[in-house]
């Protein structure tokens, strides 16, 4: 009987242990799409003009990640006078090139641009994803380099794209406040509620009763907690304004976790739900809005910089 019961003990493990591996490598290496799919996608829904990103001034930098891998980075200044730059960081599976159509949205109200890869993305270094907890580090390398070319005085802002806009929320309300304005388009606020969702959306797996096995072999294997990527916790840390972003359409982040981080936002915010639209597609689907909404945010808490009128 002992032994029985020794041998159920021990395939009940094996089997946890197999699953956790599961869990944590759909995590650790999220499929990521062929670059050159991102660049003929944008290309061909006239999201991206070669002809006109070619003809951009451009530097393309290498920036060393604090955790030794190399970030791929492009600085792009067709204002060379202008202290006005724009960071923005791209969702998980995609790249630098998936953010040229916001730095083309941001170039009409005079800013200039730095488009960088994720680690494990594009062109940078790094083996795994952490969806913010390590990528909002290598966010604030962007910026001190930015800020080391620039100076000080440099006035910028953060634009993220799911992933991009969890790290982008983590870095200000973790690292530092230290842009002057954020916009977070289409975040998660819990990443355990997030990856439980995903359990029972695509696998069809009770996902709270999975958080805990998945969480354990994360913090075995890469050394951080569910708990630690948190745009709820951090959000209420942030002082400079952030306009939040999502379609209500989106069934892979549902809106409601943006209205959430809203409603926990202390101090200067703004809320735009697109009418239509998937997951991060709020720009490709309301393109007049989006703007507007861009420019009503920049208006009202930053009125007398000679913005454009829509």
């Amino acid at each position: 009987m002992k032994k029985k019961w020794l041998g159920a003990i021990g395939s009940a493990a094996l089997a946890a242990s197999g699953l956790g591996v599961y869990l944590s490598n759909r995590l650790m290496y999220y499929r990521k799409k062929e670059e050159q799919f991102i660049l003929e996608r944008e290309v061909s829904a006239k999201r991206i003009n070669l002809k006109n990103y070619e003809e951009l001034p451009k530097e393309e930098v290498w920036i060393q990640s604090s955790f030794g891998y190399p970030l791929k980075t492009v600085f792009i200044k067709p204002y060379p006078e202008s202290k006005k730059f724009m960071i923005f960081a791209h969702g998980i599976s995609e790249s630098k090139t998936n953010s040229i159509k916001y730095m083309n949205l941001f170039l009409k109200f005079g800013f200039n641009a730095v488009l960088y890869d994720h680690r494990r993305h594009g062109e940078s270094g790094g083996e795994t994803s952490s969806y913010g907890h390590y990528e909002k580090h290598d966010l604030k390398n962007v910026a001190d380099e930015l800020l080391k070319r620039e100076g000080e005085d440099t006035f910028f802002g953060i634009h993220g794209e799911s992933m991009g806009a969890v790290t982008t929320l983590l870095y200000a309300g973790t690292l530092e406040d230290r842009a002057d304005f954020y916009i977070a388009d289409c975040p998660f606020s819990e990443f355990s509620d997030q990856v439980a969702h995903q359990l029972n959306r695509v696998l069809k797996i009770p996902g709270k009763w999975l958080i805990p096995l998945a969480d354990a072999f994360l913090k075995l294997r890469e050394r951080y907690s569910f708990k630690d990527v948190s745009p709820l916790q951090a959000v209420q840390h942030i002082e400079k304004p952030v306009l939040f972003i999502h379609s209500l359409g989106d069934d892979f982040i549902l809106p409601d976790m943006s209205k959430d981080l809203f409603d926990h936002k202390k101090g200067p915010k703004k809320l735009y739900l697109a009418e239509k639209g998937a997951h991060a597609q709020s720009l490709n689907e309301n393109p007049e809005d989006y703007e507007r909404a861009i420019a009503d945010f920049l208006a009202e808490f930053f009125p007398g910089r000679g913005w454009p009128s829509l």
